[in-house]
């Protein structure tokens, strides 16, 4: 299923960890109508303003995923609403003020950027609309 025209439900909710660890990581049809906002309204218009594809290193996490990698159950990712990305080739530094600059998001944070190597950590963004609201 595609989420919009360059990202699909597949790449939002494929873990290495649920595989291994037998999890579930299926979401519903809110957490869908999420991940389809998040995409239109962060991801679309970043991977046209740097003309690169996105990775996604995580989207979707079920809640029983987000335990066990140690996260909270309240995270956006159990909600469908957040992903941590990265551009090949661009910094993450970077990427994350361009979103910050540019584009209207709910949290917005770099994580794990050591600040010498433009290629450490990965960023993290989430958007919320009234669709996807509890």
């Amino acid at each position: 299923m595609k989420l919009s025209d360059n990202f699909s439900l597949t790449e939002f909710t494929k873990s290495q960890t649920a595989e291994r660890k037998g999890i579930v990581n299926k979401p519903n049809e809110i957490h869908v109508m999420a991940m389809e906002s998040l995409c239109h309204n962060i991801l679309e218009r970043v991977r046209s303003a740097f003309a690169k594809p996105i990775n996604i290193n995580s989207g979707y996490r079920s809640v029983a995923l987000c335990e066990a990698i140690g996260s909270k159950s309240t995270s956006q990712h159990c909600d469908g609403e957040a992903a941590d990305i990265e551009i090949y080739g661009v910094s993450n530094y970077d990427l994350a003020k361009y979103i910050e600059n540019n584009l209207n998001f709910d949290q917005l944070i770099l994580e794990c950027w050591d600040g010498i190597d433009p290629n450490s950590g990965w960023v993290h963004v989430s958007y919320v609309n009234d669709v996807a609201n509890r």
